[in-house]
């Protein structure tokens, strides 16, 4: 019931960050592809100013003069001489080139450029080939760098605006959820007062049409209120399971909600098994077995029928109840919070979404049939291990 403030920045921070990234992925593909073909002109252009650096050198040697030439060498190049033939007369290329149409070229992680030289003037050699490994790899960090930034600061940024921008929110959730509190404490007190009244009553005087009234009208209030109790102590408390004997459990249920029904003139017919033991939480089974049996009462037609059955099924405990009332248009809806068939009926459309949460928690599998104008079955199965 609470209003967290800071997850709900630390969520939408989030969210915006990554839907604003995804935008810019657009743009920073087109930059990145940008930088490489930039990358890739330098590195031809680096290539080929090496390769005439290299025939410079060549062309400095003289025969006559110097005994032996030492073929440059560098940390970032790697070049040779191949003959007409394409084969190496020096070389100190790591790879055989798959290509010596003279230009530039790809060939794995390198790059490498070929130049034609003129017949029998450097050394007997038909073609010059200076290479180096590709440093591409220097871009997509640099644009990964840029995205990691960019969300970082986004993040931040949106986080510090929602952050503030929830607060008075935050406020105000916090001055209805002490409302909500207040109000179920001081609800309590009369509700009890009510009940028990009405009870002591009805053995003094006997019980009358008004009187069950009243005792109906406080049961369909207990169980609203039970409902919000649940919903505000659900995140703060542990509910620990026990062994549970089902069947008298439902039968104590049943009983209680007959005042209900009879106000309506509605009939619960039950058949359940003896002795069904579960090891469930008895708070979880009472707001799954009222509320669907509070929810077969209240949609069902006057002087209607309702039918509760449970029963052991293999290692499975089955629980049914069927009413013959108005059925629902949309049945998929009807565990949704705050969704009601019928806003006529009254209620807040809370009841169910607590059956479902409560079923998805223990591993509950949930069975609905419903027909417009026939009536709903809600069948709950119980796995035992």
């Amino acid at each position: 019931m609470i209003f967290d403030r800071k997850k709900f920045a630390l969520k939408y921070a989030l969210l915006y960050a990554l839907l604003i990234s995804l935008v810019m992925l657009v743009p920073l593909f087109v930059y990145t592809q940008l930088m490489l073909a930039i990358n890739e002109a330098k590195t031809e252009n680096d290539l080929l100013r090496e390769a005439r650096n290299i025939i410079m050198q060549m062309e400095k040697f003289n025969p006559s003069r110097d005994k032996t030439f030492h073929f440059p060498r560098y940390s970032s190049y790697q070049a040779g001489l191949y003959d007409s033939n394409m084969q190496n007369i020096f070389t100190l290329l790591k790879f055989v080139p798959p290509s010596f149409t003279p230009g530039y070229h790809k060939f794995n992680e390198y790059r490498y450029y070929v130049m034609r030289l003129p017949e029998d003037r450097y050394f007997g050699a038909k073609y010059l080939v200076i290479s180096k490994k590709e440093n591409s790899m220097e871009i997509y960090l640099t644009v990964l760098m840029i995205i990691v930034g960019i969300v970082i600061m986004l993040f931040l940024l949106t986080w510090m605006v929602f952050r503030n921008f929830a607060r008075p929110f935050e406020i105000i959730n916090q001055q209805l959820d002490n409302f909500i509190k207040d109000s179920m404490h001081e609800i309590n007190t009369p509700l009890s007062i009510i009940q028990l009244n009405a009870d002591l009553f009805a053995r003094k005087f006997g019980s009358s049409k008004y009187l069950t009234r009243i005792k109906a009208a406080a049961k369909t209030l207990a169980t609203i209120y039970n409902d919000m109790d649940y919903l505000i102590k659900k995140e703060k408390l542990t509910y620990e399971k026990e062994r549970i004997d089902f069947s008298k459990f439902l039968q104590t249920q049943v009983d209680y909600f007959k005042e209900v029904a009879t106000l309506r003139e509605i009939e619960i017919y039950t058949k359940i098994d003896n002795e069904v033991f579960i090891n469930f939480n008895p708070t979880k089974l009472q707001r799954i077995v009222d509320n669907t049996l509070s929810n077969a009462i209240k949609y069902s037609h006057e002087r209607g029928k309702v039918f509760v059955e449970l029963k052991k099924d293999g290692t499975n405990t089955i629980f049914s109840i069927k009413d013959e009332g108005v059925g629902m248009k949309e049945p998929e809806k009807v565990f949704e919070r705050y969704y009601r068939e019928d806003s006529f009926k009254g209620g807040f459309g809370i009841g169910l979404n607590i059956v479902k949460n409560i079923a998805d928690q223990e591993g509950i599998i949930i069975e609905v049939d419903s027909k417009l104008g026939k009536g709903s079955t809600f069948t709950y199965i119980f796995e035992t291990l």
